[in-house]
Order: structure tokens, then sequence, then C-alpha cells
């Protein structure tokens, strides 16, 4: 078996929900068992803990931590960014997480599918081949969830998606 790209790696996970926090955590040690895993349920305890100390990967929650806010903190710090949401799952979140430079953008009813994702943001270092990548991946689940048209209120924010990530000629 192939030792996973997150053993060694410093993670800062963030959700007002402890119980998704232990979720995250069991199911990242169990995968990755010499990662450090970092956690925190409040967007001041997070946003103090992004500033003092580095991290290879961050995991936030959108809603109930103020998502977007520590998105932006940590991006301004060049910390690769999975967001995890029930919440804000929708089409608009996933648009702006891709625009604030998100690395990823989870269901967390996928929570127990999540090291794959993450692995694959060390895997893939260029921005939009990650996304790429997460798009095959959940594609086809988000159309089960939204519809097969829910792209068409941003046709145009897709259509220029589809054209950098090379998902279309």
């Amino acid at each position: 078996m192939t030792e996973s790209p997150l053993n060694g790696k410093r993670i800062l996970a963030v959700d007002d929900e402890p119980d998704v926090l232990e979720v995250l955590e069991d199911e990242i040690l169990g995968e990755s068992p010499n990662c450090q895993f970092e956690k925190a349920t409040s967007y001041e305890t997070a946003a103090n803990m992004l500033k003092s100390k580095n991290y290879d990967l961050v995991i936030l929650d959108i809603m109930g931590v103020q998502g977007f806010e520590l998105l932006n903190l940590a991006v301004s710090r060049n910390l690769p960014v999975a967001m995890l949401t029930a919440h804000s799952l929708n089409p608009e979140s996933l648009r702006l997480s891709i625009e604030m430079r998100a690395r990823a953008y989870l269901p967390k009813e996928k929570m127990g599918e999540i090291v794959p994702f993450l692995e694959s943001i060390f895997e893939i270092s260029e921005y939009l081949s990650g996304w790429a990548q997460q798009m095959r991946r959940l594609e086809g689940y988000f159309n089960a969830r939204w519809g097969d048209n829910w792209k068409g209120s941003e046709a145009k924010f897709w259509k220029e998606f589809e054209k950098k990530t090379g998902r279309i000629e």
C-alpha cells in the first residue's frame, strides 16, 4: 500500500460541530496516522491559529465559523484549503469557493471519502487541474442534488471554467 501524501502534514480543521471534527480526525488519522491534526470550533480560534501557525492544509466549514472569511485569510498565507459544507451546499458557494481559490469543495455527507479528495490536493499541485479532478469526482453528485441544469444561472462562469480546466474543447 502506498503511503498517503497526508502523512507528515499539519492539518487544521475548522467546524462549529465537534462531532464533525471527530469524524474528520478519525478518517484522516485512520489513513494517515503520521499527520498532525489540529481543530478549532470558532472563527476567532481558527483565525488566531491561521495567523500564528503554518499548516499544509486547512479544512473549513462554511456556515457557523465564517468559512469564506477564513478562506480569504488562509489563501492570503498561501495555504491550500478544502471547503466542507452541509448548509451551504449550493452552486453559488461552489463557484465562490473556486473564485476565492479554495482547492476543494466537499459535501459533508461525503466525509467518509474525504481522504482521497485531500490527497489529490498534494498530488496535483496545479490549481485548475486539481479542480478538474474534483469536478470529475463530484459532478454526478452535484447533478443529482441540484439538477442537470445547475450551471445554467452561471453559464458564463462555468463555460470559462471548463475551458480553463480543459474539460471541453
